[in-house]
């Protein structure tokens, strides 16, 4: 049985549904993976569509990966064709012989489509407020900016231009694509479904579902029904649940951009926070806050008050600080990528602080490297593929695997749709990109 047959099979069975709460919009999903696959494989000849952004590292990875399988190359649609209108993925299709495969790709990368998706997520987007993909659509946001606003947005680098506005326009994005699919490409198949794309982007309900699946994750700070909503509000539970060191994240944040490791006192109060936030500070128009890409340290109250009451405007999330287990005296997690029901490549990653990302030179590792047992690298796979099972309706994904330190216990702390661009490291001979591939289209790893 091939990848995509398992979970086609997976997806009959049990899981989460697109079509729940949405019409018929998990059709395309289910009736395009019946046709497209027939017996349960993607055909050699069947066409693939990928939606990023030309020429970057991604999109250039995959075409790379499909020479290498002498598989035809993948038509690649811009997020400035879809964004600029109806109908990009239906003129793409319209010379291919077959129902295609869909895979989205990252926006990032172009400020252009920074901007447009904050645009989109505008109060006044004229036309475009589907928002039955934000997995919270009665979020208020931060002072939004009107459309025309946005666009006029000047490029300025590091700096987090309303983050909760670009999630809400890339959820408006998703909704707009899958709706497009379903209409114009019948028999089209989804890779990673644009609904559990949107959900694994908001670690709010990304943490959640993992918590109502079983799969182990850090505890949630005030849990699902009662979450903190600003700075007093993080340490009253904090308080109340005898937690003292926390992370805060900016719900749709990546690359450690919006991450706090923060730590009281319990009996001086003192505060330290640890963030790639920084922040200018204007006397007649209000603070910038930007990605500085290193880590910061801040100890006054009002500085860090400050820094968490903008992030929980634009959404965020906070979770019970766990000690990670030591790598070469350095504090390690893992990226373990998950294709097709497998459990592939894994990336140690290390640092000298308590964030890991490797967008803040951590070191990286492989497993053996990092000192890890055969019994712990397995209870990685375990879980990351646990966590794979509440998504499936997506073909692959990148999962953060913490082991704590002392007790070696798995717990999740992140899942990223987009979390295949791994460097350096191989897995049955393949990079990232050609073992998914090769999944994919039933290849051994060669022509």
């Amino acid at each position: 049985m091939s990848a995509i047959n398992r979970i086609w099979t997976k997806r009959r069975t049990g899981g989460i549904h697109p079509s729940r709460n949405n019409g018929n919009a998990g059709a395309v999903a289910a009736s395009g993976v019946r046709s497209a696959l027939g017996e349960g494989r993607a055909q050699l000849s069947q066409p693939l569509i990928v939606i990023g952004q030309p020429g970057d590292k991604r999109t250039e990875g995959i075409q790379s990966a499909l020479a290498k399988l002498a598989l035809p190359p993948a038509v690649v649609v811009s997020y400035a064709d879809v964004l600029q209108g109806e109908g990009a993925l239906t003129r793409a299709a319209q010379a291919l012989e077959s129902p295609p495969l869909l895979r989205l790709e990252s926006p990032g990368g172009s400020f252009q489509t920074e901007k447009a998706l904050i645009a989109l997520g505008a109060p006044d987007a004229a036309g475009e407020g589907d928002d039955t993909l934000h997995p919270l659509p009665d979020h208020p946001g931060s002072c939004p900016l009107s459309a025309s606003s946005a666009l006029r947005l000047p490029e300025l680098p590091g700096v987090l231009h309303h983050p909760g506005q670009w999630f809400r326009g890339y959820c408006r994005l998703l909704a707009k694509l899958r709706r497009e699919a379903e209409t114009a490409l019948p028999g089209a198949t989804w890779l990673n479904d644009p609904k559990e794309i949107a959900l694994m982007t908001d670690k709010r309900r990304t943490q959640e579902a993992l918590t109502l699946a079983g799969v182990a994750v850090p505890r949630i700070i005030g849990g699902a029904a009662a979450p903190p909503t600003d700075y007093e509000t993080l340490r009253e539970a904090m308080a109340a649940e005898g937690i003292y060191r926390v992370f805060v994240k900016l719900a749709s944040g990546s690359a450690a951009s919006g991450v706090i490791a923060y730590q009281v006192n319990p009996v001086t109060g003192a505060e330290i926070a640890m963030t790639t936030i920084g922040v200018e500070r204007y006397v007649t128009r209000p603070p910038v806050y930007y990605n500085s890409g290193k880590l910061k340290r801040y100890t006054e109250s009002g500085e860090i008050a400050a820094i968490v009451n903008w992030l929980y405007k634009h959404g965020a999330h906070a979770e019970q600080w766990i000690a990670k287990r030591r790598a070469g005296g350095l504090a390690s997690d893992i990226r373990q990528l998950v294709a097709g029901g497998k459990a592939g490549h894994a990336v140690v990653r290390a640092s000298k602080t308590p964030v890991t990302n490797l967008h803040l030179r951590s070191q990286r590792m492989d497993a053996d490297e990092a000192g890890l047992s055969t019994e712990v690298q397995e209870q990685v796979q375990r879980i990351a593929l646990q966590t794979s099972a509440v998504f499936p309706y997506s073909f692959s994904m990148g999962i953060d695997v913490l082991v704590s330190e002392g007790a070696q216990r798995c717990y999740v702390t992140d899942v990223n749709p987009f979390g295949d661009l791994l460097y350096g490291v191989r897995h049955e001979g393949l990079t990232p990109y050609e073992w998914e591939m090769a999944l994919l289209f039933g290849r051994s790893g060669g022509a």
